[in-house]
């Protein structure tokens, strides 16, 4: 199907690259500076690009302020990260992978991401590196179902990826559902989600630039209330509630009953 404007997304790949290269001396700086301004400025740059790539987010509820604090959320997008990006103060946590992308490699660095292993024996090594960010005060931004999905659903969550929760049963986690509802004011249905859902084996670059040259897409954002590990007897009921609340934020958007 082709849909979308070259011009547009040309103007907009433009913009998105320059403003970027335009903060990016001020970000590599921030790195260094002691205090919260590292994870205030890439909110503000995150945040910044909403309007000039096509992004109108709305939100319900607020993100938790208490620090440290775990964010789970579904993932569908690298759209994702800009979204949330504008939203909290935190920092990514994300395959190693990434670490090794063109510019957006970089840019996962400079705002700090925790990068980590999805190998199969992995476990222990990812808990003890999100423990201590967690124990230096960093709240961080999980994705637990380890990959992208296709936007309509929200995949089981791994229960693995909440190991390091093991020794901070009082730590707040805040479940957020993430759904992309309507292009240009219209319901974006199945037919169109997978212009803006990135997932299996689709090439980024392309994907991008598809994206970019759509219209206005309206992103749904929710904030669930928190809650604590010590409040299951399992690591595996924590994250099968935690997939259920934000199942159900998805669910509500994408059929037009969300806060």
């Amino acid at each position: 199907m082709r849909i979308g404007s070259t011009w547009v997304a040309s103007l907009r790949l433009l913009l998105y690259l320059g403003w970027t290269a335009m903060l990016l001396p001020v970000q590599i700086a921030a790195v260094s500076i002691p205090g919260r301004f590292k994870e205030r400025f890439p909110r503000f740059y995150h945040r910044s690009l909403w309007r000039p790539i096509g992004l109108d987010v709305r939100v319900s509820g607020v993100p938790n302020l208490d620090r440290p604090t775990l964010f789970v959320v579904n993932h569908t997008s690298y759209l994702d990260i800009t979204v949330l990006g504008g939203l909290i103060e935190g920092c990514f946590v994300a395959k190693r992978e990434v670490a090794g992308w063109p510019l957006f490699g970089l840019l996962a660095k400079l705002q700090r991401t925790a990068f980590v292993e999805r190998r199969r024996g992995a476990t222990a090594v990812e808990r003890d590196h999100i423990s201590r960010r967690l124990a230096d005060g960093d709240n961080l931004i999980l994705f637990p179902e380890g990959t992208s999905n296709d936007g309509n659903r929200v995949l089981p969550f791994k229960s693995a990826l909440f190991a390091a929760l093991d020794a901070a049963q009082g730590l707040p986690i805040q479940p957020v559902s993430i759904s992309y509802t309507r292009l240009d004011g219209m319901p974006l249905g199945r037919a169109l989600r997978p212009f803006v859902a990135w997932y299996g084996d689709m090439d980024l670059a392309p994907h991008l630039f598809r994206f970019l040259g759509l219209g206005r897409m309206t992103v749904d954002v929710t904030f669930h209330p928190t809650m604590r590990a010590a409040d299951f007897p399992s690591r595996k009921d924590l994250a099968r509630r935690c997939q259920q609340v934000v199942a159900g934020g998805v669910a509500g958007a994408l059929t037009g009953r969300a806060a």
